[in-house]
């Protein structure tokens, strides 16, 4: 099955991450310094904020695949739309291990289409590398301007057990 991903850019994590928990009525699945993400089942949405970014807002939008043959499905799709299909590959990006292409829709927005197979402990590598969040007050962010230093969320109690990919309080609780 696939879902629906968007990808913001935030100014403040915390109050945004306070505001989705609210809106989502559900806690992240996984919630690092300078990103949080939702796996939401009702609507089926990967819902990631992050910070680091002059501007704020739509960051991309995206689909995910659950395997590799849906994933050559919406590959296909893409190449019939009108477009430069940017094949990325496999990479590291957003704390996980992905296989993604991309392409940009007429209004200027990027799509992503990607399956995930695993995680990783860093942000991203290659393009997709960006300062660790100990380093970030001296950043000037990927457009050059001065980013904003946030300080993470403290992880509530039983959090850092959350199961990857689980957005409901429900299926995270002991």
């Amino acid at each position: 099955m696939k879902t629906f991903h968007v990808h913001v850019r935030v100014k403040n994590l915390n109050e945004s991450i306070e505001f989705y928990n609210a809106l989502f009525n559900t806690t992240p699945s996984l919630v690092k310094a300078d990103y949080a993400k939702w796996m939401l089942e009702d609507p089926r949405i990967n819902y990631a904020i992050s910070t680091g970014h002059a501007e704020i807002g739509i960051e991309h939008l995206g689909l995910q695949t659950d395997n590799e043959a849906e994933l050559k499905e919406i590959y296909a799709n893409m190449q019939q739309a009108k477009g430069t299909v940017r094949e990325e590959g496999d990479c590291t990006c957003c704390y996980s291990k992905s296989q993604k292409s991309w392409i940009t829709d007429p209004q200027g927005v990027d799509w992503e289409a990607f399956y995930t197979y695993g995680s990783a402990t860093v942000y991203g590598e290659g393009i997709n590398a960006k300062p660790a969040p100990e380093v970030m007050e001296q950043w000037t962010g990927n457009d050059g301007k001065i980013v904003e230093k946030i300080e993470p969320v403290a992880i509530l109690e039983g959090e850092s057990e959350k199961k990857e990919g689980c957005g409901t309080t429900a299926c995270n609780k002991s």
